[in-house]
């Protein structure tokens, strides 16, 4: 006798829509609507995103998910998304010009089987299906849907004076389409015109006048045609414009000095643009006293006279990052650490005369830092790390990258004061051994993912402690060619929530850390072992016969893997969705049992 079904019995739709609105993953909620007519019906209303692919057939591609989830409020289209389409749209058996057969969506620049170009990306027609059938349309991104016009565009804005949000990277629009954005969408906060090459300052001017009241984030990237003049007019009209994202050669400082004078409320800034020098960078100080984020990439023009002005005016910074900024130096940190003491986040990338004395000061006055990125930085030395662990209790993020000068003293001194430290990505610091990462092992308890590609110093007595004092989600030990069974079986031991291992390239790995994995790790979903000569099938197969979650496997120039061992892992993981071996690995049989299940099964090396 089947049992009472009390939950439809007793919860009304609106529950279950409540319910439903509260599962995050797609697969989970895709898994409820599969319980029953009802709730598939409940499911599909309670949908308002969208995520497709460009199909080579937009309008009925557009109007049967409109047809199933009315209640959409966010779409996003990308060309480079690969969909397949449902096997019939009307009947179940047998054909009509209306049925659709299976396809997998390609490139723009793929070529169909009869050897000619075939369309698939976004059309105007797709894009009139999409402001017809999605009336309650908000949010709309088309990356690089390339086949749309201004006629398009125009036609759709027309009919979504809602629009709130519009991404337009790589579409080649031009002035007619945005500034018919401009005079229908006047609720239009957010505006993304990345690699938009048919603008000219005459659509962004249009713009900027029609939304001028409701814009607060303007990215533009790219845009040969776009230069001060439009830039002129977004200070004149958008007034409470909060983000704006610059990469272009063609703006100099007179544009972003405008914006700096006319949007008071910025608090997002971040800026490529060569021609740009410390003199807009002070007018940005001067106006926008609300900026929390400032992003600087690669400005050769700049001297520490711009972050010093930062650092008087903006006080409410909390994110920099500086990178590829040869000629700033110490001089320009320090004014930003003693400036803006509430900085969270600093990343400092390749500006090779930042060093010592500029870290030393924002260890000795940023207390609220929680992350820091040091990437390529020769200068930066142990003791400027140590006074980031004395001052900075709250870091929870360390990334080093190619700090030649960073050894086991700054690293033992983080460990020792950042206690809170929940992320150590270091790569390439040959200075760093077993006594820094014993340190952190020691002390940082919350400790959960841990990167130390290439520090060959490190060995299994670092891995030994770090598997008795923290429970890592996350360990990449790729390069360390000092690790060994030791260090992977403590980890495997004192780490049971471990999801995510790379071990390539450890001459040293054999098949005990394999089983010791397989034993202590059943949440391992991604592992790595190309590379490592020593682990052979047995290893392997003790691995996937337990670790059943596991979704993805590396293991080329893998020399005692056979083919007997990637047809145990793919008859094993049920799971399975990449597997990256040697082509001639593969059998036949195993091809015939996996195609189907694997993304990407073999290739050539």
């Amino acid at each position: 006798m089947r049992g009472h079904d009390w939950i439809n019995t007793c919860l009304p739709d609106e529950l279950i829509v409540e319910i439903f609105q509260r599962v995050d993953s797609k697969s989970g909620r895709d898994a409820c609507s599969l319980v029953c007519k009802r709730w598939l019906g409940l499911e599909r209303l309670s949908r308002t995103t969208l995520r497709i692919g460009a199909s080579s057939s937009p309008d009925l591609f557009v109007n049967l998910l409109a047809s199933r989830f009315p209640n959409i409020k966010t779409v996003h289209i990308d060309v480079r998304l690969s969909v397949s389409l449902p096997v019939h749209l009307g009947k179940r058996r047998g054909r009509d010009k209306t049925t659709l057969t299976p396809r997998r969506l390609h490139y723009a620049d793929e070529k169909s089987e009869e050897g000619d170009f075939e369309s698939v990306s976004l059309t105007d027609n797709g894009l009139a299906a999409l402001a017809d059938e999605f009336v309650k349309l908000e949010k709309l991104s088309l990356i690089w849907c390339s086949n749309l016009t201004s006629v398009g565009l125009t036609s759709f804005a027309q009919k979504c004076a809602s629009l709130r949000s519009l991404d337009l990277q790589g579409c080649y629009i031009g002035d007619q389409g945005l500034a018919a954005v401009g005079k229908c969408c006047q609720q239009l906060e957010d505006l993304n015109l990345r690699f938009c090459e048919g603008l000219s300052d005459r659509g962004l001017i249009d713009l900027a006048i029609g939304c001028g009241e409701s814009l607060k984030s303007l990215g533009v990237a790219a845009c040969a045609k776009i230069t001060d003049i439009s830039l002129e007019a977004v200070g004149s009209n958008c007034k409470f414009l909060e983000t704006l994202s610059l990469d272009s050669e063609y703006i100099h400082n007179k544009g972003v000095m405008a914006v700096a004078q006319g949007c008071h409320l910025l608090k997002v800034l971040k800026i490529e643009c060569g021609n740009v020098t410390d003199e807009a960078l002070a007018a940005v100080a001067t106006s926008c006293l609300s900026l929390e984020l400032l992003a600087l990439y690669s400005f050769q023009q700049f001297i520490d006279k711009g972050l010093c002005a930062v650092g008087k005016g903006c006080k409410k910074l909390k994110s920099l990052t500086l990178s590829d900024c040869y000629f700033l130096s110490d001089e320009g940190l320090e004014a930003i650490a003693t400036g803006c003491t509430e900085l969270t986040h600093l990343e400092v990338n390749g500006c090779h005369n930042i060093g010592t004395i500029g870290l030393e000061s924002v260890g000795r006055s940023c207390p609220h830092l929680t992350e820091l990125a040091l990437l390529y930085c020769q200068k930066i030395s142990n003791y400027a790390l140590s006074e980031v662990g004395k001052g900075c209790k709250n870091l929870q993020a360390l990334h080093l990258v190619d700090c030649s000068s960073v050894g086991d003293d700054a690293i033992s001194n983080i460990g020792r004061g950042c206690q809170n430290l929940k992320k150590l990505h270091i790569r390439r610091c040959y200075e760093v051994g077993n006594k820094g990462i014993i340190a952190v092992g020691e002390h940082c308890h919350s400790l959960t993912d841990l990167s130390l590609r290439f520090c060959d110093r490190v060995g299994d007595e670092a891995l030994i402690a770090i598997g008795q004092g923290c429970s890592l989600q996350c360990l990449n030990v790729s390069g360390c060619s000092q690790i060994g069974d030791a260090g992977i079986v403590a980890v495997a031991r004192g780490c049971p929530r471990l999801t995510h291992l790379d071990v390539s390239v450890l001459q040293n790995l054999g098949d005990m850390a394999l089983v010791e994995l397989g034993e202590g790790c059943p949440l391992l979903k991604d592992i790595v072992v190309s590379h490592c000569h020593q682990i052979t099938d047995v290893g392997l197969s003790h691995l996937v016969k337990k670790c059943t979650m596991l979704e993805s496997c590396q293991a080329v120039y893998c020399p005692r893997i056979t083919t007997a061992g990637v047809a145990t892992v793919v008859s094993t993981c049920p799971n399975m969705k990449k597997l990256l071996v040697e082509k001639w690995k593969v059998s036949p049989r195993t091809i015939r049992r996996a195609g189907s299940v694997i993304s990407y099964l073999c290739v050539d090396l």
